[in-house]
């Protein structure tokens, strides 16, 4: 071969590897599947139940990452300090959060080649009688020192699709660990507020024992002196017995919210207490917002969202069933007789190439395939519209749930007054001599039973505002999401 035809002969070799690489690169940059769109969602213009709602100022429209401080409870907020540290729920979903993480590391490890080595000595003696070699009962060494390079191209989008499926539900993780999150400082909030009513049930059950224990002993006395009936002092023994029955029941509820709430903080309830403190504060305005805002500040609602889109990026995986699987494969090193040789240039060895692999008859397998993940994103985009809607019930349920109560709590507060005063009434008549002592007891009851209720409307309305927040999504929005969940990113807990 004369020196031109061996400069075209290598021409023509580099040619045929650069429209290789061309047509590889073409595969890659192509990519199958649709699009992802974000389902729409209809949100109404305003809250049906925002009413007469008392909303915060335009200063507090955020409630902010700790939106525990809102009730403005020194105690609360060294309890909810706690979660972040000790709950066992938090840190099972923060370890759920960095196994997705490390699912998305080990599927973008297919953007890059693999390489592998397998070294390996040998000696080798061929039989005396084996036929037609010229090796026959020849001895010798083998040592090889290879390098392996295997690459499968990102064709039709078979990687970057696989990719972007495990990155959507690392965000989707990390919006799980955000609910987990805010649920948990949410059930501290309500068990803690709950604790706090009994709280007050117990004052006040012990201040109506106190009132109780001396209407008997004016009662005994008025029977030692000859005005009184012996039936009257055994009613008045009988409503003493029965309140206080009342108050030690009390007891068993407050010790089950105690120790609800030391679980929460990561304590046995052996190592927790919660100190008496009656509850006596309304709940605080809380910034509402308006429905659209509630797509943006949930984080179940964005673990759907993010659910949709890891679909939408499935159903272009499976398309990519349907096109050839390319992978560029390339080896080299070195082999020789003799370990002082292995490394010299005579030893070298390499060889490159590229291969492809199409599926021709599968019985409908990739038909099936495809079929299952379009199922999968019409069932996870129905998912996240019901989450939205579920979203809407809950804010319109609290809102609701906190109006009516207050409009209770006035109410109520009206029959407080009225059951008093009609007892004074009572009272009077009886030292009067007008009437008998039942007449006292019942509105000794209508009294009671109305304060208790006064209390557990308080209450209501306390646990109803948690509830408020929880549903807004607890100062929580979409800008918490990490934006690489495969790196050390922040934390998607942060803003609750």
């Amino acid at each position: 071969m004369t020196p031109t035809q061996d400069v075209a002969h290598k021409t023509h070799r580099i040619g045929q590897f650069i429209l290789l690489g061309t047509t590889i690169l073409s595969f890659a940059a192509c990519s199958v599947g649709p699009k992802y769109k974000p389902a729409a969602v209809p949100a109404p213009p305003a809250y049906k139940e925002i009413g007469n709602w008392k909303t915060a100022q335009p200063s507090d429209q955020n409630l902010g990452g700790k939106w525990w401080e809102i009730f403005q409870d020194p105690q609360l907020n060294a309890l909810e300090q706690q979660i972040d540290v000790s709950n066992q729920n938090l840190k099972a979903a923060v370890a759920q959060y960095q196994e997705a993480r490390a699912a998305l590391r080990y599927a973008r490890a297919d953007y890059y080649p693999t390489l592998s080595t397998a070294p390996s000595a040998t000696r080798e003696k061929f039989s005396g009688n084996r036929p037609g070699s010229i090796a026959r009962g020849a001895t010798f060494n083998d040592f090889v020192l290879p390098v392996n390079v295997s690459y499968q191209v990102n064709a039709w989008g078979r990687v970057s699709k696989n990719v972007e499926s495990y990155r959507e539900q690392a965000q989707a993780s990390a919006a799980d660990l955000a609910v987990v999150n805010l649920t948990m400082h949410a059930d501290l909030a309500i068990d803690y507020f709950a604790a706090r009513t009994l709280d007050a049930e117990e004052k006040l059950f012990q201040t109506t024992v106190a009132q109780y224990e001396q209407a008997l002993q004016l009662n005994e006395d008025r029977y030692q002196g000859g005005l009184a009936s012996e039936v009257e002092v055994e009613q008045a023994r009988t409503i003493l017995e029965t309140t206080r029955a009342q108050l030690v029941d009390v007891g068993v509820a407050r010790a089950q919210f105690e120790h609800a709430a030391a679980v929460l903080v990561g304590k046995p309830p052996a190592d927790f207490s919660l100190p008496p403190l009656v509850l006596t504060t309304p709940p605080p305005p809380i910034p509402v917002g308006v429905p659209s805002e509630l797509l943006e500040r949930r984080p179940d609602i964005a673990a759907s969202e993010r659910r949709v889109a890891a679909a939408n990026a499935q159903v272009g995986l499976a398309k990519t069933a349907y096109y050839p699987l390319v992978n560029i494969l390339a080896s080299g090193g070195f082999e020789s007789g003799t370990i002082t040789t292995l490394l010299q240039g005579p030893s070298a060895l390499w060889s490159v190439g590229a291969a492809a692999a199409a599926t021709i008859f599968d019985g409908g397998r990739r038909h099936a395939l495809n079929d299952e993940s379009k199922a999968a994103y019409d069932s996870s985009v129905a998912s996240y519209r019901q989450t939205v809607l579920s979203a809407f019930q809950q804010v319109e349920d609290n809102l609701a749930a906190l109006r009516v109560l207050e409009n209770e709590a006035g109410v109520q507060a009206t029959a407080v007054q009225s059951a008093q005063r009609s007892l004074d009434l009572s009272n009077t008549r009886y030292d009067g001599g007008v009437t008998s002592y039942l007449e006292v007891i019942t509105a000794q009851n209508a009294a009671l039973s109305d304060e208790v209720t006064a209390v557990n409307i308080l209450g209501r309305r306390m646990a109803s505002a948690v509830l408020l927040i929880e549903a807004l999504g607890g100062g929580w929005d979409r800008s918490n999401l990490p934006e690489r969940p495969e790196c050390c990113g922040k934390l998607a807990m942060q803003g609750n």
